[in-house]
């Protein structure tokens, strides 16, 4: 989790990042394995707290190098992952067709596209193509609000329907992924049309 505006939100998240800088390099590598095994088996939103401390400590450990010194053994259900050696642990999220599946120890592309597993790629690809021109809304320029009419009904109408369209990755997308991986992790948020994740059901 990079930190590289100074918004309030990012000032809070590099004061709660400063608990694991405390930390000496085995006790967070055994905090992070006996995590991995807390999340092991669910798909979880990206906003849950416990979701958020991982991830904290997973790009500390990242920036330390701590999984290429083997100082603790992650669950048995975890690969390898190719991009750095971490866990492997993906990040589904509304841009899966250009993107793939994120790591979520160095940020870059874990799974592309193209490699999620036949059974359930249709399935992601479908809601990806129906979530693009949703969000693209709130990305308009002046022509296309003018023929909208009125904008503000149109982006209040597309934030509604991404409240929908991300509560159903929680609802069955992710449980789709669970067969080919130990956890998946989703996002649960569109910051561009004001979509929380108290917003989303599931």
């Amino acid at each position: 989790m990079a930190f590289e505006s100074e918004s309030p939100l990012d000032a809070l998240w590099k004061e709660y990042a400063r608990a694991f800088q405390a930390w000496d390099d085995l006790t967070l590598a055994r905090w992070l394995a006996q995590t991995l095994g807390q999340l092991e088996g669910r798909a979880w939103r990206l906003s849950h707290p416990l979701v958020g401390a991982y991830r904290l400590g997973a790009q500390l450990a990242h920036d330390r190098q701590i999984w290429f010194k083997r100082l603790a053994t992650p669950p048995a259900a975890y690969a390898e992952s190719s991009c750095c050696r971490a866990p492997f642990l993906p990040l589904l999220t509304r841009d899966v067709r250009e993107s793939g599946l994120i790591c979520q120890h160095c940020s870059e592309t874990l799974v592309p596209f193209e490699e999620i597993a036949a059974e359930v790629r249709a399935g992601v690809e479908a809601w990806a193509r129906e979530y693009e021109p949703v969000h693209a809304v709130a990305h308009w320029d002046d022509r296309q609000r003018r023929g909208a009419g009125n904008y503000d009904a149109a982006y209040e109408n597309a934030a509604e329907q991404a409240e929908q369209l991300l509560g159903r990755v929680g609802r069955e997308l992710a449980s789709g992924l669970l067969q080919f991986y130990p956890t998946i992790v989703w996002e649960d948020q569109d910051e561009c049309l004001e979509v929380r994740p108290e917003d989303v059901p599931v």
